[in-house]
């Protein structure tokens, strides 16, 4: 499919290497020095490709960004986990004290 700005563009995920395990800061704890710096990008992919081949995807800024295809239109899977009891509940007393505190003015 093509319009008027040229052939479809499909969104991808990308992966690459940004920094070698020699190449980061010793500052780091032990087990995560040991170990590339690996990103995840994503972006329009430029041209046809499978999963697996080194391509290039445009960011939504526009920089150009080459590395592993990954996925090819990848989902969205935003989690902040499972609830917390406890933070639930500090929630509930924060509010109600804070409307208390309200009364008194």
């Amino acid at each position: 499919m093509t319009s008027a700005a040229g052939p479809r563009r499909r969104w991808a995920q990308i992966g690459l290497v940004v920094l070698e395990p020699e190449e980061r800061t010793a500052r780091l704890p032990d087990d995560t020095k040991k170990v590339p710096y690996y990103v995840r990008v994503r972006g329009f992919l430029q041209g046809e490709a499978n999963i697996g081949d080194i391509v290039t995807i445009e960011t939504l800024i526009g920089r150009s960004v080459q590395g592993e295809l990954l996925r090819i239109e990848p989902a969205y899977g935003h989690s902040f986990g499972q609830p917390i009891e406890e933070l639930m509940e500090a929630g509930i007393e924060a509010r109600g004290l804070l409307r208390s505190l309200e009364g008194e003015r």
